[in-house]
């Protein structure tokens, strides 16, 4: 039988994935062409669905969230609009990690190296990961949950850009219209509140893109869009070198987005001599505040 979140979902179709040479702020492409099939979804199916879920920001469904933006029509499209977290105040040097987990074809490994560098070096992060990433490392997900050094947050159900009209980046459609959208996040959202135990704050979309509306859907959902101050690894396409120099260009209250389901990157090698050098230089590692 399927659970009140996945009987929510509808058939979401991701296009093919960043192509060679691209530079991303998402996941590049390793194998597969990143599509996403799950069952679709009749008015019988969303109604019993929809007594059962809970309720968004403020005590409202997350359908009625869909409807407030129906038939709106947005004017802005990036990763540093109005309402996304780019960055934090801070009176120190501190410095967000944050680390995407993407999901899907090609997209579901783990970079243990990386990870581990961070439990050694107790390092907090938080950790952006996409519902069929948890679906496929579920007991590593429960374990990463249960570890105070992280904090989950949520990187989508099938990760696409935000927008309800479709716009695509990196060749990676776009959700299609406003109820497309808070599916995106919702699905994720009750996949991480029953993971964790509580509703996850954060959302970055997948690509990190955004237009206004999808924002202020996000927010309506009672979570926080983020976005990212230094592109760490260009959707792990960077080698351990380009990782390095760009984790150097670090300034206080920065948030920086890598990726952590790429084992055979330059994430993890990049990572592992830049976080050595900036503690040295007197940066602390924080999660999103």
């Amino acid at each position: 039988m399927l659970d009140a979140g996945l009987s929510r979902r509808r058939l979401l179709t991701v296009g093919a994935a960043m192509a060679a040479g691209y530079i991303s702020a998402g996941c590049g492409r390793a194998s597969g062409n990143d599509r996403i099939l799950e069952p679709p979804l009749n008015r019988a199916d969303k109604s019993l669905a929809s007594a059962d879920l809970p309720l968004a920001h403020g005590g409202v469904g997350p359908d009625a969230v869909a409807a407030k933006y129906a038939g709106k029509n947005p004017q802005q499209w990036g990763t540093d609009i109005s309402g996304i977290r780019t960055n934090f105040d801070t009176a120190g040097r501190q410095f967000a990690l944050t680390f995407d987990a993407c999901g899907g074809p090609g997209n579901n490994d783990i970079d243990e190296n990386l990870l581990s560098l961070l439990i050694a070096q107790q390092l907090p992060a938080t950790l952006f990961l996409n519902k069929r990433w948890i679906d496929a490392n579920q007991v590593r997900a429960a374990q990463l949950a249960a570890n105070p050094l992280f904090e989950l947050a949520n990187h989508g159900t099938a990760h696409r850009p935000l927008s309800v009209n479709g716009r695509p980046a990196y060749e990676i459609k776009g959700t299609g219209s406003p109820q497309e959208a808070v599916d995106e996040v919702w699905g994720n959202h009750e996949r991480l509140t029953k993971l964790v135990g509580r509703a996850p704050r954060f959302f970055r979309s997948g690509t990190a893109h955004y237009d206004e509306l999808a924002v202020a859907i996000v927010q309506d959902l009672g979570e926080t869009p983020v976005g990212y101050s230094l592109n760490a690894d260009s959707g792990a396409t960077s080698n351990a070198a380009q990782v390095q120099a760009n984790m150097m260009k670090a300034k206080p209250g920065g948030i920086s987005l890598a990726h952590m389901h790429r084992p055979n990157s330059g994430t993890g090698p990049g990572m592992y001599a830049a976080l050595t050098a900036l503690k040295g230089n007197g940066f602390q590692f924080v999660r999103l505040p």
